[in-house]
């Protein structure tokens, strides 16, 4: 799962994005509001960690912006201040959460891990059932057959993770590109070849393909 996370603090950001990569999300770190909006508006998180007082865009600048274009990614907000009216002005923009700082980082796991639960039911619909008996969780990445697991490296568990999302719903290879890769500059080719190797280790239609419409995977359920 990716978290973004917006702390203008510099060893707090490496020390959170260091702490939550080593339990298992993928972060995002950025050190001012306008970064971290762009890449709330041009990408998909789970999650995002905002502190409020940060350079370029405080993070209830951010909060605004995305309840405008109705942008409703969870939100924990981080923050020294403690005054009760900052509080509240980031409740009523619609975060979810609040820690004040310092913190300690097994803390913000369990509220981070709270409330992805909340938003996403995880528990309950993370484990989609594919074809011929694979399952992938979306919580943790993890396609198996049956009790065994696939062993794929991390680009190809976010290509499947994207594919399961949208189960069966073909998607070009540009939109492929720009979710998977992020619009980095990649050859379809490349692509085409990550594809190859997901078919080698599963079988060759876990990934259906269809000319001119692109790729898709089913899911029964």
């Amino acid at each position: 799962m990716k978290i973004l996370l917006l702390e203008d603090d510099y060893i707090y950001n490496e020390s959170v994005t260091e702490y939550l990569e080593d339990i298992g999300y993928e972060v995002d770190s950025f050190y001012d509001g306008e970064s971290a909006l762009d890449a709330l508006v041009e990408n998909k998180y789970y999650l995002a960690i905002l502190d409020i007082k940060v350079p370029k865009l405080n993070g209830h600048e951010v909060i605004r912006y995305l309840k405008d274009i109705g942008n409703d990614t969870p939100i924990i907000i981080t923050t020294s201040l403690v005054d009760i009216d900052n509080i509240t002005i980031g409740y009523q923009l619609g975060c979810k959460d609040y820690l004040k700082k310092p913190y300690e980082l097994k803390e913000l796991e369990l509220r981070i891990n709270s409330l992805i639960t909340t938003k996403y039911n995880t528990k309950e619909n993370s484990l989609c059932d594919l074809m011929n008996e694979y399952t992938f969780s979306l919580q943790n990445r993890t396609l198996k057959l049956k009790d065994k697991e696939i062993d794929l490296t991390l680009k190809e568990k976010e290509l499947v993770e994207f594919l399961v999302s949208n189960a069966n719903c073909f998607c070009d290879m540009e939109t492929i590109r720009e979710n998977v890769w992020e619009g980095k500059e990649i050859h379809y080719a490349d692509i085409r070849m990550y594809i190859r190797k997901i078919r080698i280790k599963t079988y060759k239609d876990f990934i259906i393909s269809s000319r001119g419409l692109g790729y898709k995977i089913e899911a029964t359920k």
